[in-house]
């Protein structure tokens, strides 16, 4: 039997996979997996579980476990930046315009520097 070939599109990203799919807080849910990344890399360079990592920051083993596991429900972008500054990270705002989308957005990119 044989396969019919069809042909696809395919189109360059914003890279930011929430913004492309239209996702309605696109540009939070890509800062925050962004920052949780950071945080994560952060832990798994150390070796901390979260257990550690909460005897290190202060900050409550759940949180860490929870953005292990991408579940950011009660994390919020300014408790993530305190994570940071607690594991001696500082985040580095850039913005930039973005033109040419079909809504009025501004990207945001976070540089983290250690």
């Amino acid at each position: 039997m044989k396969r019919k070939e069809e042909k696809m599109e395919v189109r360059r990203g914003s890279d930011n996979i929430f913004y492309d799919f239209d996702h309605a807080d696109g540009e939070l849910c890509h800062l925050k997996c962004r920052l949780a990344a950071e945080i994560i890399g952060v832990l798994d360079d150390n070796g901390w579980s979260v257990r550690q990592a909460q005897k290190e920051t202060a900050f409550d083993a759940g949180d860490f476990s929870r953005i292990r596991n991408a579940d950011f429900k009660g994390i919020t972008l300014d408790k993530m930046v305190r994570m940071l500054e607690k594991l001696n990270l500082r985040m580095k705002p850039k913005f930039e315009k973005i033109s040419g989308h079909s809504r009025r957005r501004t990207r945001t990119n976070a540089h983290v520097s250690g």
